[in-house]
């Protein structure tokens, strides 16, 4: 099937980390129709893996999901930044953790339905520590936990956002595997 087309584009909106879009598409099977396209500049997200086998996660107030939650260190990429420097700049300020080494684990496509948002994941090892420099609407508190108990608040269903979902199994596929390991010898 041929890829669809762009016929026009109306701006509905443009913030701060997002544009929202009306496109009119021709679809692969030649329909027209209005679709509404949200664009976004992408993001990075890190897990920082300590050579004891322990993450740092970081509890982060999220107004859009109603309190805190259990996440990765992430961020948005700024103009002209590539994720590997967006992942390495989030983890600083967030966890207040400076990587020795950044292991790509993938990208995912956050909503593909209505949005070009990609997430690049990684693991970050070598780790020391440097001081936090959060943004003022950042309420963190940084959470340090056996890789192990992650993995089971995911299968209580208490970590819940999307990314951290992703980067935790690819971090275990790559431990599993032997590819990745949390300590520097």
């Amino acid at each position: 099937m041929s890829m669809s087309e762009r016929i026009s584009r109306r701006v509905a909106y443009r913030g701060r980390i997002l544009t929202v879009n009306v496109d009119r598409v021709r679809l692969p099977d030649g329909q027209e129709v209005d679709l509404e396209f949200i664009e976004h500049p992408g993001a990075a997200a890190v897990l920082p893996l300590h050579e004891d086998g322990s993450l740092t996660l970081i509890r982060q107030y999220r107004y859009a999901a109603g309190g805190t939650i259990l996440e990765a260190p992430a961020g948005k990429l700024d103009p002209g930044e590539s994720p590997e420097q967006c992942a390495l700049r989030e983890v600083q300020e967030e966890a207040g953790l400076l990587p020795g080494v950044l292991t790509p684990l993938g990208v995912i496509h956050t909503t593909p339905g209505f949005t070009d948002e990609r997430i690049w994941l990684y693991a970050a090892t070598a780790l020391s520590a440097v001081p936090q420099a959060l943004e003022q609407d950042e309420l963190i508190e940084l959470v340090r936990l056996p890789f192990a108990e992650a993995l089971e608040l995911v299968a209580r269903g208490e970590i819940t956002d999307g990314k951290t979902l992703c980067a935790l199994m690819r971090l275990d596929q790559e431990l599993r595997a032997g590819r990745l390991s949390a300590t520097t010898d």
